[in-house]
């Protein structure tokens, strides 16, 4: 599903995003990705969003070579990638139904249809009371189960979400792990980053890559 053989990072001003990264992410993976901010984290998410391409080495996603030359076949790849982001980017004057539909309006999808699983990914998340309520009115926790439902309403191949547990106490970031990694299955990764390990340090089942300053470990406790 994803593959990377001696990626490399470097931005335009020269920093070093990621060092010599190697990977192999399968499908049905839970993957999550630690260490502290600025590590490289968000790094490889961009990278296997086709956000930013790899500086050397080999990059495939769904293998979709990861490169500007592919830019046109990667815009269609992010239509089966649910991508769950820090700014969650909704849209104020629109209800919470309303964003979710527009995560699918490029997808060829019969609008019915679009409405329909737009019901489901909220009912998915607890937000069926909600779906009708204007996002400016929803707390901050259910704007970010209004973002996860408009990911997962595509029913992605992969879900990335970048430090979906910040400004979350510890309980209520374990539930946001939780709903995160009840939509993997046979044919759905789900990819976490998180700068909280105290929150995944008893777990085990999943893949676990470590990184810091830019290097990464990769480590497995369990069946995935």
């Amino acid at each position: 599903m994803i593959e990377a053989k001696n990626i490399s990072l470097v931005y335009s001003d020269g920093t070093v995003g990621l060092k010599d990264v190697n990977i192999k992410i399968e499908s049905g993976d839970i993957v999550y990705i630690t260490g502290p901010s600025g590590s490289g984290k968000t790094s490889l998410l961009k990278l296997f969003m086709g956000i930013e391409y790899p500086t050397t080495g080999e990059l495939k996603v769904l293998d979709l070579p990861m490169s500007k030359e592919q830019s046109a076949n990667i815009r269609k790849l992010r239509r089966i990638i649910g991508p769950i982001f820090q700014e969650f980017k909704l849209i104020k004057g629109r209800t919470a139904l309303e964003n979710v539909m527009m995560g699918m309006r490029f997808l060829g999808i019969p609008p019915k249809q679009i409405k329909e699983e737009s019901n489901n990914a909220l009912i998915k998340v607890g937000l069926e009371h909600k779906r009708l309520s204007l996002v400016e009115h929803l707390s901050w926790g259910e704007t970010q189960r209004v973002a996860i439902a408009r990911a997962v309403a595509r029913k992605p191949a992969i879900i990335l979400a970048d430090e979906p547990t910040g400004n979350l106490d510890i309980d209520n970031a374990l539930n946001i792990l939780e709903l995160l990694t009840s939509f993997k299955n046979k044919d759905t990764s789900v990819i976490i980053t998180t700068h909280a390990t105290h929150l995944i340090e008893d777990l085990t089942e999943g893949k676990f890559i470590k990184v810091e300053n830019g290097n990464i470990r990769l480590e497995s406790r369990g069946e995935a």
